[in-house]
């Protein structure tokens, strides 16, 4: 036996050594390494996905206010993606909902088209000048590119649930530049009330990794600012109580909204192709009406200017209607970005009521909001932090909690589980989906 042969059946023995030994006596490193690899190849292919789709929504949102009459053209672009979803992608229509009920119920293997189907149709609904977000294209896309890997890896079923979170939590950690608030969401997003503790590795480790790859290719997110944070006091935290009563309300009222108006073009509008023609027609009347489009796409110049200036108090409440003809046409994108704006100017217009700093308010209303519709009190309150610093930390967390437990059981994920009842009196809902109450 030759002197390199002999070499490596030794590093092959020790090798087999050290895993009877050191692995089997410590199985937790073994996790950690397992996963370890694991997410840093989701965190490298959707990371570099979410650069791609943030770079071409950035030129798209340009294109759009560059050269405004082509809004005209949205009825149009909604019957290319209703004819695209009717005949092509039946099955992967359910978006989000769709990767949490894979989550609860794992099945076959999400289809890839998921991922360029969602982002062809959110680039038209962008371009054209649909009101919706980022972060439904982002999990989407995230969730559909990491299923691919269950089968090479050869992950149990309880194994796929974790990559399926890890996924998540990346696409929306690299979406916003939030990493820790995006691994807390895809913990907290499936399940109402509970977390899965097996999954916090991968899903932190997924998201920092996702993160810093979308750096890496130098793509920016939006940055805000809070100047006065008060010292925290009684009559504060009753404000900041206040404040997030009313952020629950509109939480459940655009959850329930969007839902009945979904259920209304489904109704009254049987080809499902059509039905986008119709939102299109819709939202592009009201942009000429108006004679702006502060209300489409993103909005996000007006969040900005909304840390910094007094809004009209009703423009929450557009924002909220634009985006649910958008969506429940079935436009595609997401609800958290609209959501932000929605509750960034409803903090704004509480302002002139509450004697909290207007900034601060705006930065409640942010989160807030987006915590009761979704039901992630903890993601959102780590997620304020992350963009506004940890002085505002407090004040955000009081928000977020009254207003998830103000927003009851609703949801813009109406496959989400209850895992644990909000209060007792919801007791008969413990391991039901939002849409079976």
């Amino acid at each position: 036996m030759s002197h390199i042969q002999k070499q490596k059946s030794l590093g092959l023995r020790l090798l087999s050594l050290f895993r009877i030994t050191f692995l089997r006596r410590y199985p937790a490193l073994l996790y950690i390494i397992k996963w370890m690899f694991i997410s840093s190849v989701v965190g490298v292919c959707v990371g570099t996905a979410s650069a791609g789709f943030l770079s071409s929504l950035n030129w798209v949102t340009d294109y759009r206010e560059s050269h405004k009459w082509i809004i005209i053209f949205l009825p149009v672009g909604g019957l290319l993606i209703g004819l695209l979803y009717q005949y092509l992608g039946k099955d992967i229509e359910a978006g989000n909902n769709l990767l949490i009920d894979t989550i609860h119920n794992p099945k076959a293997t999400i289809p890839f088209r998921m991922a360029p189907f969602v982002y062809l149709g959110t680039m038209v609904t962008h371009l054209l000048g649909g009101s919706a977000g980022r972060e439904g294209t982002a999990l989407q896309m995230a969730g559909a590119i990491a299923d691919q890997f269950t089968k090479p890896f050869r992950l149990s079923e309880g194994e796929r649930k974790i990559l399926l979170i890890a996924a998540i939590a990346a696409g929306f950690g690299s979406v916003f530049g939030t990493p820790l608030a995006g691994a807390l969401f895809g913990l907290e997003v499936f399940l109402i009330g509970r977390l899965k503790y097996d999954a916090i590795f991968p899903a932190f480790a997924s998201a920092i990794m996702a993160d810093l790859i979308t750096k890496a290719w130098k793509v920016n997110h939006t940055h805000y600012h809070i100047s006065i944070i008060p010292n925290a006091s009684f009559p504060n935290i009753l404000y900041a109580i206040v404040a997030g009563i009313a952020f629950g309300i509109c939480a459940a009222a655009f959850s329930r909204i969007i839902h009945r108006t979904t259920t209304v073009f489904k109704t009254y509008i049987s080809n499902a192709s059509f039905r986008p023609v119709i939102g299109g027609v819709i939202i592009v009347l009201a942009v000429w009406l108006m004679g702006t489009t502060k209300y489409i796409g993103l909005g996000i110049p007006t969040i900005v200017d909304s840390f910094q200036h007094q809004l009209p108090s009703y423009d929450f409440a557009l924002k909220m209607a634009f985006t649910i003809i958008t969506l429940a046409a079935g436009f595609k994108g997401g609800e958290v970005t609209p959501l932000f704006f929605i509750g960034a100017a409803l903090g704004n217009a509480l302002s002139l009521f509450i004697p909290l700093p207007m900034a601060l308010l705006t930065g409640m209303g942010f989160v807030a909001v987006f915590a009761g519709a979704t039901n992630t009190p903890l993601a959102c309150t780590i997620m304020a932090i992350e963009l506004f610093g940890a002085d505002c930390g407090i004040y955000v967390a009081i928000a977020c909690v009254v207003s998830y437990l103000l927003s009851g059981h609703n949801s813009i994920y109406h496959k989400q589980m209850i895992g644990e009842p909000k209060n007792i009196q919801y007791h008969n809902h413990k391991d039901k989906r939002m849409n079976e109450l």
